[in-house]
């Protein structure tokens, strides 16, 4: 992060929002924060970005989903998700078919090259996951899912 600044004056008229405190934008930046770091590694040795890399996790946790339903469960904007299926499509990453009982939902699924992506990054992944992690005790750890689960009940 940049050097520290004063935060701007609050004047008579306006009650800036203090980011710093504030709950979304706090774990905003640490997502951001936490996936950047590891992001730039595959980028530059897979060429995926980070929301390429998150369809294609969703897609090997559960396969045969549209492009709504990733995005659904990414909670990622729609037409963010149409340009990394597409492009995954393209590198021949993600394999689109028409779903048997209704022509007009297409189904994704990871390729052999997709997985074999997947099967080198996703272990990236858990291990940048478990050095951000062992900065917390266990009783921390099991807390901070507990959080999450209930902050995400009825929202995620």
């Amino acid at each position: 992060m940049s050097a520290a600044r004063k935060p701007a004056p609050a004047g008579s008229d306006h009650a800036p929002l203090e980011l710093e405190h504030f709950l979304p934008y706090r774990l905003s930046v640490l997502s951001n924060t936490i996936s950047q770091s590891i992001a730039d590694e595959y980028q530059r040795e897979f060429d995926l970005s980070m929301t390429e890399w998150r369809v294609m996790a969703v897609l090997a946790r559960f396969e045969g989903l549209s492009a709504r339903e990733v995005a659904e469960r990414t909670a990622m904007d729609k037409v963010a998700v149409s340009r990394a299926l597409a492009r995954l499509v393209a590198a021949g990453r993600v394999r689109r078919t028409t779903h048997a009982g209704d022509k007009r939902r297409s189904v994704l699924a990871l390729t052999a090259a997709g997985w074999k992506i997947h099967d080198k990054v996703a272990p990236m992944a858990r291990a940048r996951e478990r050095a951000v992690l062992a900065r917390l005790d266990e009783e921390e750890r099991r807390w901070l899912a507990r959080i999450l689960d209930k902050l995400c009940q009825d929202l995620c």
